[in-house]
């Protein structure tokens, strides 16, 4: 009788005649029973509810022993390996090659379940990459890499992996690669041009067969090594019980080889070996053409675009604004409270407290003091600071920053996730087709069977479909980059499309507080009591700061110490050893009764004594009326400040509804506000200045920065747009929509060739190496549509 093997629960391989048991659960080896109940002992089961039979089967022969990674504990490699490691806390990218399916994915980003010192994890999956930031005094790196090793997603570390790749490599030996089929393909095709000639029959023997090996010699470099990563790819794949786009294409070079080869073999011609070696020609050409056009895109989007804004240099006769992308290594900079750090350097002046969650996820700040070397992407909570940068603003660092998504992974774009499902679906249904065909023509007419299985294998590539978003999101980007606009990445394009109402924020947002005109009431100020003001101002980034530090012209600041910011309070620090505080009235004097006042307020306490306060009156961004407009046909407009009611009167004509304008707001307020219309089912884009409005940034679907000419950035944002465009906030909006029209039209076209391709492709008229050309320039005309239509139409509407 025979006896029904079970399959394992961990890995889905079969276990065999005895398995391992534990809890009335199969198992096929010692490893996956220890993995299983790793997860188990932490509750973290659902990494088998999400799939199947999801984890990776290591032999007992592959297991690390126990000093394999003890070269882990060598200083030098751990430098070269770590991102990033300051006052306890560092980051590090790790290369898994078993990543496979969404369980992979989560078990990853939650492994600060499986140890306490791992802090945070994500995964980028198409690269196999997990980034991990861990506490040094509570895992190592090797302890960390031990623990990956435990639960079978062991990490590839190589001496590659220990170097900086040279960058262009990867283009470099994708040109060698088109060289060398571009060699073999016309070399091939001159041994084949008499066979297609009238009279070939009557060629001699001898030639035929010399031209047959030549042409067999010249295919086995294009077929083992051009064309490496297409058999890779699919292997891996299949490996992973995944249907790769790129499947059908080595099944169709192994066809042409094995045919060519048999014909060869047993003397009944030359083979295929011209359209083998021009189908791997032409398919590395539309490659390389993909790889150039998505460059392109990923050079416009440096850190010059994302950070549209300038820092302040240190010069011996004053303090001077440059573009970022003129920072050099040497130069002195100013970083105030709340600034972001934008390259490495070391402190020269001032005590700071520098805030890496930006990096590492910790918020808690670490200290620093002059002469210590501080990395980019920390954030100054404190007074000002001067820095000494040693390192240029280095753009692949930058714009890493930029990306992360932070604590919590973001979840794939709707559009995106049925891209890939359909992608997978539709090899599956090419693969039947072609198959399909073979078998009717084998029967038929044996000579078309080959080309038709081949030509149904190349023609009918996805690629088309699934280059369509990013390319059309791309050329969006781009272009709103080149008009102000900057956002995170392309999946803020679809959230922007998907938004249903928009919250303003007021002051910075919607007033243009640097422009307000300001009077101080109160005691006349002495020239040292304006010193002391505008030295205090000096040290923030709020828009009220600096109106004040610019409405005072008392040309030398001092320095400041015990310097703190509070969000939606104020500013408070010592100034020649004398206490100021700056900010609301209930801040500085304790007295809520401001609250009434119908005038923006900054209140002024200096050692003991109330001087009196700057007074405000807004002065309104251009173009906001239009913006408020146009938009308010299409979204539920809402307003939500932390300052008092003074502009109610002025804001109700544009906003209509009284119950949409908040005043008084803290920024818990705002985040509460924000969760309470999205659990309303009102996704909500939030539009603020990026100081006290963090929270509320985060939690929107999508949170846009306004910045001024200043060094404002933060990591909660999705957007930034320069504030003099804001006038065209509306267009850019509106434009979305556009963007995913486009989309549509993009994926229209693409199904249209690959069912035009097929039906010639079936019926055996349609030669590999016509296909392999046809294949790559579908790509090209997604591309160039997508591309053509995004800049028509942003010519057409006005942006």
């Amino acid at each position: 009788m025979k006896q029904d093997h079970q399959a394992c629960i961990h890995c889905g391989e079969d276990c065999g005649p005895a398995p391992i048991q534990w809890e009335d659960k199969s198992f096929c080896c010692q490893g996956c029973q220890t993995v299983y109940q790793l997860l188990n002992d932490n509750q973290m089961g659902q990494y088998y509810q999400i799939q199947t039979a999801p984890g990776i089967k290591i032999q007992t022969d592959q297991l690390p022993a126990d000093d394999k990674f003890a070269y882990l504990d060598l200083e030098e490699i751990q430098s070269r390996l770590l991102d990033f490691s300051d006052a306890g806390v560092s980051k590090v990218r790790f290369f898994i090659p078993s990543i496979h399916c969404a369980s992979c994915i989560w078990l990853l980003e939650n492994l600060n379940t499986l140890h306490r010192g791992i802090i945070q994890s994500s995964v980028n999956f198409p690269k196999k990459e997990v980034s991990i930031t861990f506490r040094d005094e509570e895992i190592g790196l090797r302890q960390l890499v031990e623990l990956l090793a435990s639960i079978h997603y062991v990490p590839e570390i190589s001496q590659q992996s220990l170097e900086k790749t040279e960058k262009g490599k990867s283009s470099k030996t994708l040109l060698v690669k088109i060289g060398i089929a571009g060699f073999s393909f016309m070399n091939a095709m001159m041994y084949h041009f008499p066979q297609y000639l009238p009279g070939s029959e009557s060629l001699e023997t001898g030639f035929r067969v010399v031209f047959g090996w030549l042409s067999f010699l010249l295919s086995l470099p294009v077929l083992f090594y051009c064309s490496s990563d297409y058999f890779l790819s699919a292997y891996k794949s299949l490996r992973k019980k995944i249907i790769s786009i790129d499947l059908p294409i080595a099944l169709g070079l192994v066809t042409l080889f094995l045919q060519s080869s048999y014909e060869i073999l047993t003397d009944q011609g030359i083979g295929y070996f011209d359209s083998l070696t021009g189908l791997v020609f032409f398919l590395l050409i539309g490659k390389w053409y993909q790889s150039i056009t998505y460059e392109a895109l990923t050079f416009e989007r440096d850190y010059k675009s994302y950070f549209p804004v300038a820092v302040t240099k240190v010069n011996a006769d004053g303090n001077t604004t440059i573009p970022l992308n003129e920072l050099k290594a040497g130069d002195r900079i100013l970083v105030r409270n709340q600034e972001l750090i934008p390259a490495d350097a070391t402190i020269e002046k001032g005590n700071a407290n520098i805030d890496y969650s930006f990096v590492t996820g910790e918020s808690i700040p670490v200290s620093k003091n002059p002469g210590d070397f501080v990395f980019a992407g920390g954030r100054q909570q404190g007074s000002a600071i001067e820095l000494l940068v040693q390192k240029e603003v280095e753009q692949s660092y930058l714009t890493q920053l930029w990306n992360q998504e932070g604590q919590q992974r973001a979840k794939e774009a709707p559009m995106a996730n049925t891209i890939n499902q359909v992608s997978q679906y539709f090899t599956v249904i090419i693969i039947t087709i072609a198959l399909s065909a073979a078998i009717y023509w084998n029967f038929s007419n044996p000579e078309k069977a080959l080309f038709a299985f081949t030509s149904v294998l190349i023609i009918a590539c996805p690629c088309a479909l699934a280059l369509t978003i990013p390319f059309t999101f791309g050329s969006t980007m781009r272009q709103f980059g080149r008009k102000g606009f900057y956002l995170k990445n392309a999946e803020v394009i679809e959230k922007l499309y998907r938004i249903k109402t928009i919250v303003f924020d007021k002051t910075g947002t919607i007033t243009h507080a640097q422009s307000s005109r300001i009077e101080f009431k109160g005691e006349t100020l002495t020239d040292e009591q304006q010193q002391l003001i505008k030295s205090l101002a000096f040290h923030s980034t709020h828009p009220l700061s600096k109106t004040i530090y610019e409405s005072l012209e008392e040309p030398k600041t001092l320095e400041v110490a015990d310097f703190k910011e509070i969000p939606s309070l104020g500013i408070t620090g010592k100034v020649n050893n004398k206490t100021i505080t700056m900010g609301s009235k209930y801040f500085v004097t304790g007295d809520q009764s401001g609250d009434k006042e119908l005038k923006t307020q900054v209140w002024v306490f200096i050692e003991k004594q109330v001087l009196g306060y700057f007074q405000f009156e807004n002065s309104y961004r251009e173009g906001l009326q239009d913006t408020i407009s146009n938009l308010d046909s299409s979204y539920e407009l809402h307003l939500i400040s932390g300052d008092n009611e003074s502009e109610r009167d002025n804001l109700v004509p544009l906003f209509k509804d009284h119950a949409r304008l908040n005043f008084n707001q803290s920024p818990t307020d705002k985040l509460n506000y924000i969760q309470q219309l999205q659990q309303n089912g009102q996704p909500a884009m939030m539009i603020g200045d990026g100081l006290n409005d963090a929270g509320a940034l985060n939690e929107s679907q999508v949170g846009l920065v306004i910045a001024d000419n200043i060094y404002n950035f933060t990591p909660a944002c999705d957007a930034i747009l320069q504030a003099d465009k804001f006038a065209s906030l509306h267009r850019f909006i509106q434009f979305t929509k556009t963007s995913m029209t486009i989309v549509r039209l993009a994926f229209l076209i693409s199904f249209l060739y690959n069912i035009v391709g097929i039906s010639f492709a079936v019926q055996g008229n349609l030669s590999p190496i016509v296909a392999a050309i046809l294949m790559p320039l579908s790509s090209v005309t997604v591309v160039a549509f997508a591309t053509f239509s995004v800049n028509l139409m942003v010519r057409k509407r006005g942006l």
